[in-house]
């Protein structure tokens, strides 16, 4: 699985802001990281600081999304501060409204245990009206649009007249795709190699997740490279789970433990495990502050002994019991 020798170009890790756009996420160690720091000018601050160090480092591609609280509104204020990054390429998504009212817990909903972030919509007039707003903040440096964990439920993958609408960016140049989550990524996947619009492919960008502990969508990954399709690889240190005090399990106790014994970090390792794989295109950082950035690119220096594969391949989780246990992650 994976393959030795070469060291890997920065330019195949992207930068995500995902945990710095909003107040809260499910990514553990927040408290650690963020503190109470986390009004709208706190985590522009941070975001810029962490977009600062990703470009300096190499990194070229960003992910944002319309429900990551205010992440392209900070990314569009960096991009005009930074005259100079005209090379970087932007990647967002559509689908999930962000509702959390910057608020760490929350909005209160009658039944819920718990408040709530985002809501989930693929419809043709969420689509209509999402891509209106990421086209209003992104403009012309909007290359690729995702349809934000698109499943075989919410009918994204069978709404021909969404197809067409979506279709309408790629004739504009922008790449359309979708983002996978669940157990079932696999069959996601599958299903959105099939959709053609005019007799072409329609999504050729695909956003999964793919780490060590969950790696069961990775033969279809490979058919979607296959095909020419590029991949995205989110989630490579599983929410935190493998990132340094993030261990939650014996699994995750292991794959530290490898770490230290190689003279590397938990996340440097497990970047390593997805960087290594050829049919990866770009692995995201989800990086909250410079330091974080700086450790997730040294993986890119990092080769992985025989033994050591043979150990990581023997760690994954069967994929319900991942997903299972993601889904409990609290936000924070």
């Amino acid at each position: 699985m994976w393959q030795r020798g070469a060291v890997t170009s920065v330019r195949r890790i992207g930068i995500g802001l995902a945990a710095v756009g909003r107040p809260a996420y499910i990514t553990a160690g927040r408290e650690r990281d963020l503190g109470d720091a986390r009004d709208v000018e706190a985590l522009r601050e941070r975001t810029w600081a962490v977009l600062d160090a990703a470009y300096a480092a190499g990194i070229r591609y960003v992910d944002v999304a319309r429900s990551y609280g205010r992440a392209e509104e900070f990314l569009a204020g960096w991009l005009a501060a930074r005259p100079g990054t005209g090379d970087v390429e932007i990647g967002s998504k559509w689908g999930y409204r962000y509702v959390g009212d910057w608020r760490r817990d929350g909005v209160p909903v009658a039944g819920s245990m718990s408040g709530v972030h985002e809501v989930k919509d693929h419809s043709v007039e969420a689509f209509a009206e999402q891509s209106a707003e990421s086209l209003a903040l992104l403009g012309k440096r909007l290359a690729v649009y995702h349809v934000h964990s698109a499943t075989l439920d919410t009918g994204a993958l069978d709404d021909a007249e969404l197809h067409r609408a979506m279709a309408d960016l790629r004739e504009h140049g922008i790449r359309v795709g979708i983002s996978t989550s669940g157990p079932r990524q696999a069959e996601a996947v599958r299903r959105a190699l099939e959709v053609t619009v005019d007799g072409e492919s329609l999504f050729t960008s695909f956003q999964s997740t793919w780490n060590i502990l969950e790696p069961s969508v990775g033969p279809a990954l490979v058919e979607a490279a296959d095909a020419g399709a590029r991949v995205i690889v989110k989630e490579a240190v599983a929410n935190g789970r493998l990132a340094p005090g993030g261990a939650t399990n014996s699994r995750d106790d292991r794959v530290a433990n490898l770490a230290e014994e190689l003279g590397t970090s938990v996340d440097r390792l497990a970047f390593a495990a997805v960087l290594a794989e050829p049919w990866a295109g770009i692995v995201l950082s989800g990086a909250v502050d410079p330091a974080q950035v700086a450790s997730n690119v040294a993986a890119t220096q990092l080769t992985i002994p025989a033994e050591v594969e043979d150990e990581l391949l023997d760690l994954a989780e069967p994929a319900e019991q991942y997903w299972a246990a993601r889904a409990a992650r609290a936000w924070a």
